[in-house]
């Protein structure tokens, strides 16, 4: 039997994450292979990519470095402990990321996934804090609607209340600062939108009301992506980042899914001209070809915590596979195409032709408002009253089986993120796509 079926008797045992189970096993997505700015089906169908993966295959699918890296370093070193040794690569690696970083983001604690990364930096921001005296700095801010990952620490900061309803009680200290998304006074915003800025200085409510000196961290994304691409209002990250440093509060940008290119910089920071404490990364830096994710840590913040005997552990913290040579061999690959091929430039030149291409479809039936920045956009698309999320698995399902189209939908919003490689001819036909999806869902 090929590799690329499955029987349907073996669709049970599988339970997918983020997912309506039972729909999917009723008419299933199969993806075989990819290539480029396609996936392929085992029956040999060719599918746009418009989501780069889950925002992470940046310079498109089974890049050939890449490959090759990941293949050379599979038969040259398949392990190698992280725990008191390290290996060449790895080293290599953590330096070339500190020179992409802005200001003085110099040191980097590699780990697996984005959830693992911002855990990562929550730990380093309490364990900071306390190596400072400040051993009463236990309170997170996070922001509504934000998405920080799975684990624990990024349940508490994170602002999606069907991801923390059932862990509620398990939850670091954590209050949120309000969402920066107004439909009425932001609808069909390109770039950073004018009104907004001021949401910044409910911080001090929250100071004022909790103490600065219990606060640890402020954990935001710069530009919120899972919940639906939500640029920050221009301002608004300037504005964090005085409040916080005037309080001694951390400020951690959550980069998951922004990093590497998504903006057209190395990092959103560089964009929007910010230095915060702790940048956590993931996706994009092995161009989805392998698990890694990182923290970007700034100099003060770790030299606080290398203080005591030099044979003594300063961080009691880390993952089996943090720096995994497979992993830090598709990073490094992947610098390397980002920088030959200048695919953050060109997601700067691309940005004015993508949002233009979203914007035409602001006509189109049930939409009710679209954000494009960088290259990633958000289009929210009207509900089915009493039934949110339907229309979107609707859609979902329908992108792949009608329209040969991958989509990412959260809720009932989809967003479109497709490979920094793409050109404007693809851009145009996806926009087609996307236009026939919409035009013909149910409602």
């Amino acid at each position: 039997m090929p590799h690329t079926t499955v029987p349907p008797n073996e669709l049970a045992s599988y339970w997918l994450p983020f997912s309506a189970n039972r729909a999917f096993k009723a008419a299933p997505r199969m993806i075989s292979g990819a290539e480029g700015l396609h996936y392929l089906t085992p029956d040999g169908r060719r599918i746009l990519d418009a989501t780069s993966g889950l925002y992470c295959v940046n310079a498109g699918h089974c890049r050939g470095p890449i490959v090759e890296a990941i293949r050379a370093a599979a038969g040259r070193l398949d392990y190698a402990p992280a725990f008191q040794f390290g290996h060449p690569d790895v080293f290599r690696l953590a330096s070339r990321l500190a020179l992409l970083a802005p200001g003085d983001l110099d040191h980097v604690f590699l780990a697996s996934s984005g959830s693992e990364a911002m855990d990562t930096a929550i730990k380093i921001a309490f364990a900071a804090h306390r190596a400072r005296g400040d051993t009463g700095r236990t309170l997170l801010i996070g922001r509504e609607r934000g998405y920080h990952g799975v684990g624990l620490g990024g349940l508490a900061v994170g602002g999606i209340q069907n991801n923390r309803r059932a862990f509620s009680a398990l939850l670091p200290r954590a209050d949120h600062l309000a969402t920066t998304y107004n439909r009425a006074r932001q609808a069909f915003s390109v770039g950073e939108p004018e009104w907004g800025a001021e949401l910044a200085d409910e911080l001090l409510r929250l100071i004022a009301f909790h103490g600065a000196e219990t606060i640890a961290a402020v954990v935001v994304e710069p530009l919120a992506g899972s919940t639906g691409c939500l640029p920050p209002p221009k301002g608004y990250l300037q504005r964090l980042r005085q409040i916080t440093a005037e309080h001694g509060i951390l400020l951690i940008f959550d980069e998951v899914i922004t990093a590497f290119g998504r903006v057209g910089h190395a990092f959103a920071a560089e964009r929007f001209g910010v230095v915060p404490d702790m940048i956590a990364f993931a996706k994009g830096v092995t161009n989805g070809a392998a698990p890694l994710s990182g923290v970007l840590v700034r100099a003060g913040l770790h030299d606080a915590l290398m203080t005591g005997p030099e044979h003594a552990i300063e961080l009691f913290h880390g993952y089996t596979y943090s720096g995994h040579p497979l992993s830090v061999a598709a990073a490094l690959a992947s610098l390397d195409v980002y920088q030959a091929e200048g695919l953050f430039a060109r997601a700067r030149s691309l940005e004015p032709k993508f949002a233009a291409a979203m914007m035409s479809l602001r006509d189109k039936p049930g939409i009710e408002d679209i954000r494009p920045f960088g290259l990633m956009c958000g289009i929210d698309l009207a509900p089915i009253a009493g039934a949110p999320g339907k229309l979107g698995l609707e859609a979902t399902a329908r992108a792949f089986h009608d329209h040969d189209l991958y989509i990412r939908i959260g809720g009932d919003t989809l967003v479109v993120a497709p490979p920094l490689t793409i050109a404007e001819a693809d851009i145009i036909d996806l926009t087609d796509r996307i236009a026939r999806l919409v035009t013909g869902l149910r409602r």
